[in-house]
C-alpha cells in the first residue's frame, strides 16, 4: 500500500512539473508577444509620423516652396540665401521670406517634438543646414538606404532612453533642384532623409500591464490545473488511503473533541508529543514506537473530557478532593481508547502515563519497568511541559531549572536513563513564553470570568489582580490607579443594597467602558484599582464617573498610584502604596 502511494506522488509530482513548465512557457511567449506588439506599435506609429511628415513636404515642394511672415521664429533661412526672391515685400509693404519644403518640414517637426516626444528629424550625409546633420544611428542608416533605397528602423538608445527609430529616403525630384541643384544632386538620387525617434517607455508600459495581467489569468489557470491534479490524485488514492484516511479522522476528531473542550490541554497534548518523539528518537527506538508514542500523547488527556468544568476548567490550584478526582482521567482515557480498534496498542500507554518510577504515581503505583517504557517517557515530557508553562497560580520555569529538577528527580519520578536521553533530546528547545491561561479569546475569557470576575460588578476579582502583578510580563502593566468611592455606605442605608448593588454595577460598566485594554479590578466593596498600559489622566475621568452618583452624598476619588512594573510584583506592596 505504502509503495503504492509512493509511486502515485512521485507521477503527480511529474505532472505537476510538466503542467509548471506548461505554463510557464505559454506565459512567456505572451509576455514576449505584448512586448513585441509594443515595438509593432511604435514601429506603426514613427511609419505614420513619417508619411505625415513626407506629405506635408510633398505639399510644399508642389508649391516650390511658401511664403511666410518673417518673425523670431521664421527668420529668414541664411542657407537659401543663393535663391533669388528669397525675401521679398509685398504690396502692403509685409516682410515675406522663403521656406522650402525643409524649412518648413524642420519648424513643424521642432513643434512637434516640444509638444509630444516625438523626436523628428530631417537628416543628410550632405546637409545644407548643419541642424540636418546626421547623428551615429542616422549616417549608419543612409549608408543602408543609399543603397536600398527603402525605410531602415530599428530600437536604438538615446541619451539612456530608448527609442524606436525610423528613417525614411528623400528621393531627388526636379522641384527639389530650386533648392539643392547647387549641391550636385540628380534626379532620382537620394539626398537624405526623414527621421523619427519614438519613446519606448509608454508602449513598454502597456506591454508591462498587460504581461502583468496575464501572469495573474495565467496564475489562475495553473490553480485550476493543479486542483484538478491534485483532485486527481485524491480520487486515485482513495481505495488505498481508506484505512488510513478512516484513521486520521478518528484521532483528530478526538483531539478536536479535546480542544472544544479546553483549549489549553490542546496545546498541551501537541506539545507534549512533540517532546515524546524528541525523546523516544534519542533512543533510538523503532519507528513504530515513535508514532504510538506520538499517538499517545496527542490522546494522553482524553479522558478529561468526563471530568466536571468547575474542576476541569478551574486555573486556580485544585484542592485534595479535586485532585483525586481529576486523577481518574487516565483511567477514562484509557476505558476510551481500548475499545477502538486502532487505538488499543496505546491504551496501555495512556492508561500508565501519571505512573512513577518509584512507584508513587497513579492509578496503580507501577514502579521500576512494571510501567511500560513508552508511558514512562510520557511522564516527563508531561512533567516538562507543566514546568515550563505558565499557569494561573504558578510561573513557568525556565528550560534549565526544569533540567534541575528533573535531574533531582532521576530515579524517584523518572527513569535514570530516559532522563539522561531527555536532557540531550530537549537541549535547546524553545519555549513559547507567551503560552498560557490568560484568556484570549471570547470563549477563554467567559470561562475565566466563572473564577476571577466579579458577579455583580463584572470585573476583575482580587486574585486574579495577584496573577497580573506576579505575570507582568505578559500583561505589560505599567500604570495602576485607584478608584474610591466615599459615603458609599450613606447610599446603601438610604435606598437599600440591592439600588446599591444596581449603581455599583452601572459604575463598574462605566470603568469598564474607559478603554478595553483595561483591566478593572474591584478590591474591596466599594473600592476598585485600574490597571494600563498606557498612562491615562484619571482626574480628567472624575467628571465622568461622578455622574453615576448625581443626587447622591457619593463621593468618586481617584489616586494615581505611581505604579511601575518593577516596583509591584504582588499585591501586599500594592496595598501598602493603596
Amino acid at each position: 500500500m505504502a509503495s503504492k502511494i509512493q509511486l502515485l506522488r512521485k507521477i503527480v509530482l511529474f505532472l505537476i512539473l510538466v503542467w509548471s513548465a506548461i505554463i510557464v512557457s505559454i506565459l512567456f511567449t505572451l509576455i514576449n508577444e505584448n512586448y513585441n506588439y509594443a515595438d509593432r506599435l511604435a514601429k506603426q506609429e514613427a511609419i505614420t509620423s513619417v508619411d505625415k511628415d513626407l506629405a506635408y513636404r510633398s505639399w510644399v515642394s508642389s508649391h516650390g516652396g511658401v511664403y511666410v511672415p518673417i518673425t523670431e521664429k521664421t527668420p529668414p533661412n541664411p542657407y537659401l540665401a543663393h535663391i533669388k526672391n528669397r525675401d521679398i515685400t509685398t504690396s502692403d509693404n509685409q516682410n515675406l521670406t522663403l521656406m522650402n519644403p525643409a524649412y518648413t518640414l524642420s519648424q513643424m517637426m521642432k513643434d512637434y517634438t516640444e509638444l509630444y516626444g516625438r523626436k523628428g528629424h530631417i537628416t543628410s550625409l550632405k546637409p545644407l543646414n548643419p541642424k540636418n546633420k546626421a547623428d551615429e544611428w542616422e549616417t549608419n542608416a543612409l549608408k543602408l538606404i543609399e543603397t536600398g533605397k527603402k525605410p531602415v528602423y530599428e530600437k536604438s538608445y538615446i541619451n539612456d532612453k530608448e527609442y524606436m527609430r525610423y528613417i525614411n529616403p528623400l528621393i531627388v525630384k526636379q522641384s527639389c533642384l530650386k533648392c539643392h541643384a547647387f549641391q550636385g544632386y540628380q534626379i532620382g538620387e537620394v539626398r537624405g532623409a526623414v527621421s523619427v525617434s519614438i519613446p519606448m517607455k509608454t508602449y513598454q508600459d502597456e506591454a508591462w500591464d498587460f504581461s502583468v495581467m496575464n501572469s495573474i489569468v495565467t496564475f489562475i489557470i495553473w490553480i485550476i490545473g493543479l486542483l484538478a491534479i491534485l483532485y486527481g490524485e485524491r480520487k486515485t488514492k482513495g481505495f488505498i488511503n481508506e484505512k488510513i484516511k478512516d484513521y486520521e479522522q478518528n484521532l483528530y476528531s478526538l483531539i478536536n473533541m479535546i480542544e472544544q473542550r479546553d483549549s489549553y490541554t490542546a496545546g498541551h497534548n501537541t506539545r507534549v508529543a512533540q517532546y515524546s518523539v524528541l525523546i523516544a528518537k534519542e533512543m533510538k527506538l523503532s519507528k513504530s514506537d515513535i508514532d504510538d508514542i506520538y499517538r499517545a500523547a496527542m490522546l494522553h488527556d482524553i479522558g478529561k473530557v468526563a471530568i466536571p468544568d468547575t474542576i476541569l476548567l478551574k486555573p486556580g490550584k485544585l484542592t485534595k478532593e479535586e485532585y483525586q478526582i481529576i486523577q481518574n482521567h487516565v483511567v477514562l482515557s484509557y476505558e476510551i481508547l481500548k475499545d477502538i480498534d486502532i487505538y488499543k496498542n496505546i491504551a496501555e500507554i495512556v492508561r500508565y502515563h501519571h505512573e512513577h518510577y518509584d512507584g508513587s504515581g497513579y492509578p496503580q503505583g507501577l514502579r521500576g519497568d512494571d510501567i511500560p517504557l513508552l508511558s514512562q517517557i510520557m511522564t516527563l515530557a508531561d512533567t516538562f511541559d507543566a514546568m515550563t508553562t505558565h499557569r494561573i497560580y504558578k510561573a513557568r520555569k525556565t528550560v534549565d531549572n526544569a533540567f534541575k529538577e528533573i535531574k533531582e528527580l532521576s530515579d524517584k519520578q523518572f527513569n535514570a536513563k530516559i532522563v539522561e536521553a531527555a536532557l540531550v533530546a530537549l537541549n535547546g528547545i524553545e519555549i513559547d513564553g507567551n503560552i498560557s491561561q490568560k484568556p484570549v479569546t471570547d470563549l477563554e475569557k467567559e470561562r475565566l470570568s466563572y473564577y476571577y470576575k466579579d458577579q455583580l460588578t463584572k470585573t476583575y476579582t482580587h486574585d486574579y489582580l495577584a496573577f497580573i502583578l506576579s505575570h507582568n510580563d505578559e500583561f505589560n502593566i505599567q500604570y495602576i490607579y485607584g478608584v474610591y468611592l466615599h459615603d458609599f455606605s450613606t447610599y446603601n442605608e438610604k435606598y437599600g443594597w440591592e439600588k446599591g448593588n444596581e449603581i455599583l454595577a452601572e459604575f463598574a460598566h462605566v470603568l469598564n467602558d474607559l478603554k478595553k485594554d483595561n483591566y478593572v479590578v474591584r478590591i474591596h466593596g466599594d473600592d476598585f484599582v485600574i490597571l494600563t498600559k498606557e498612562q491615562i489622566n484619571i482626574e480628567e475621568l472624575l467628571p465622568q464617573l461622578q455622574k453615576v452618583f448625581d443626587g447622591s452624598t457619593v463621593i468618586v476619588r481617584c489616586k494615581d498610584l505611581k505604579f511601575y512594573s518593577w516596583e509591584v510584583q504582588d499585591i501586599d506592596t500594592l496595598e501598602k502604596i493603596y
